[in-house]
């Protein structure tokens, strides 16, 4: 039987930031708590500090690519946040997202002009 913070914290949606990607294009990402994250196999992870991305990937490219996986020791090492994003439906779209999110920066507020 779940608890009644387990369920209260499954009842509330999770809140999103915006960021905007280096083409323009803006994105929701969830945050994550960075003690306690761990990856799933279908999602992509944006590692930051502060509005910096430091490292864009998925729990495939820690173990099929040793630079990825090794961007991401550092990027452990100096990040203050995490952040989950809808990744691509196939492998091309997947490459766009991380290249678009490595030049991403948060964006404070969205007006319409």
């Amino acid at each position: 039987m779940a608890s009644l913070a387990e369920r209260r914290m499954g009842a509330v949606p999770a809140r999103q930031v915006n960021w905007r990607g280096r083409s323009g294009r803006f994105y929701a990402l969830s945050p994550e708590r960075l003690d306690d994250f761990v990856f799933d196999t279908v999602s992509l992870y944006l590692l930051a500090r502060g509005g910096v991305p430091l490292w864009v990937g998925s729990a495939h490219d820690v173990v099929h690519d040793a630079a990825s996986r090794s961007r991401l020791r550092l990027a452990l090492e100096a990040a203050d946040r995490v952040f989950t994003v809808a990744g691509g439906d196939d492998e091309l779209a997947r490459a766009t997202l991380v290249w678009d999110l490595e030049g991403a920066e948060p964006v404070t507020s969205l007006s319409a002009a």
